[in-house]
């Protein structure tokens, strides 16, 4: 798969825009289409994978998942569709080592660990890179697999496991990680016996995933609770399948934040509220208004947001992934908001960005407290991860001047052209290409 590289030092402009209006139309999830991807390392065949956002993270799993042996290519969405397609081929001549140099630059490579292992009995892998959000352990992942029969080599630089056949467990986690759960129940599908996995994450793109194992031949129940019992199946059951990649709720909220901080009406077409519940009800709290069809939700700006208390929390309580957006709606709405997280302690990490815009924020320990003010000002800053970006581009839209956010490459990991659908709203934003 051969795609232009980021443009590292592109920067996008953003200037004070609103009323917001008009559709704006949310692809796939990233943080699901990341994890099919290497579902298809499971059984051989032609996989096509549908609404496949275009974004770099994309791009960089497919070429890990290349270099593995897997056959890669994209194909434009069809006329009325949104994303991409994704064609991969498992031809079965895998070789499970992973390059260091492509593991080192994404996070979901570890989701490489469970099928490679479930199928091949090994892997070797450069330790995942990704965000830095501070310390975030695969401990659970490993503990997982070795309860299943594998063993681990772990060095600075990378792991190594191996096993003979992996085995049925009964396995609790002590937290709900979504990473380790999707590593689990990928391994679990071929394992010998039967798997109970307890305590396991139940984000709606673990769903995505459980419902395509479940269509090539996996025996998966408990889908979308907190224990779920997988029945290891023989690989010659497995089958390669098309599936379409649910819609993605952080891109989702992202517009929903801009709309809200820009004023205006705008319909976040493909949007899913069943998967957006907490955040759609806290957003309600600070004054948004929504009305929610069958395919999409169309959100309603209040004359200024109101302050509101915000812990993250996981599924079905509010996603870290949503942080960012809401410290920079509080950072102009009426009153002071307290946002705990309780996740990923480095994930601060911006404040100081969303401080030269003129945002009131003060940071004690896990907690932020966001003293709203009127307005915003323009200024230089730099996107420190993919969420943090996208919430500084969304607040540059709500400050007089000219904002300019730099390190740009980072939002396009996650973000299907922000620039383009932004502009489609409304907003006074472009992206500046050096």
């Amino acid at each position: 798969m051969t795609v232009e590289s980021s443009h590292e030092t592109d920067v996008i402009v953003a200037a004070q825009s609103g009323p917001l209006s008009g559709e704006v139309v949310v692809p796939g999830a990233k943080n699901s289409v990341l994890k099919l991807m290497a579902a298809t390392l499971l059984a051989d065949g032609q996989y096509v994978l549908t609404n496949a956002p275009v974004i770099d993270d994309v791009v960089i799993m497919a070429d890990l998942l290349t270099a593995v042996g897997l056959s890669i290519h994209t194909e434009p969405a069809p006329a009325g569709e949104t994303g991409q397609h994704l064609i991969i081929r498992n031809s079965g001549n895998i070789t499970p080592v992973a390059p260091f140099e492509l593991a080192d630059r994404i996070r979901a490579s570890v989701n490489l660990v469970g099928p490679l292992l479930g199928r091949f009995g090994e892997i070797d892998i450069a330790l995942p890179g990704g965000d830095d959000f501070g310390g975030r352990p695969i401990d659970m992942h490993l503990r997982g697999l070795e309860a299943m029969g594998a063993v681990f080599d772990v060095t600075a630089d990378g792991i190594v496991g191996r096993c003979s056949q992996l085995q049925g467990a009964d396995i609790e986690f002590d937290f709900p990680s979504v990473g380790a759960t999707e590593n689990i129940v990928m391994a679990a599908v071929l394992a010998h016996g039967v798997t109970t996995l307890r305590n396991a994450a139940r984000e709606p793109e673990i769903v995505d995933l459980c419902s395509m194992l479940k269509k090539m031949g996996a025996r998966i129940e408990g889908i979308g609770s907190s224990t779920l019992v997988i029945t290891g199946v023989l690989p010659s059951s497995l089958q390669a399948v098309t599936h379409e990649v649910v819609t993605d709720r952080v891109q989702s909220a992202t517009y929903i934040a801009a709309v809200a901080m820009c004023g205006g009406t705008v319909r976040v077409a493909r949007a899913v509220s069943e998967h957006m519940g907490m955040m759609l009800s806290r957003f309600t709290d600070m004054g948004i208004s929504f009305h929610i069809d069958t395919d999409g939700i169309t959100a309603t700006a209040p004359e200024r947001l109101h302050s509101i208390d915000v812990a993250t929390l996981p599924y079905p309580g509010v996603a870290t992934d949503y942080k960012p957006l809401i410290v920079a709606m509080l950072s102009v709405a009426d009153g002071v908001g307290i946002v705990t997280e309780n996740l990923y302690p480095g994930r601060f990490r911006y404040v100081e960005e969303l401080r030269k815009l003129g945002a009131d924020i003060t940071i004690d320990g896990h907690h932020a407290v966001v003293r709203g003010v009127e307005h915003l000002h323009g200024a230089t800053v730099v996107a420190p991860d993919i969420r943090a970006g996208a919430a500084l581009v969304v607040a540059g839209l709500a400050a007089p001047g000219i904002t300019e956010i730099g390190d740009v490459f980072h939002i396009d990991r996650g973000y299907d052209d922000i620039v383009g659908r932004l502009a489609s709203l409304g907003a006074s934003i472009s992206r500046i290409r050096q």
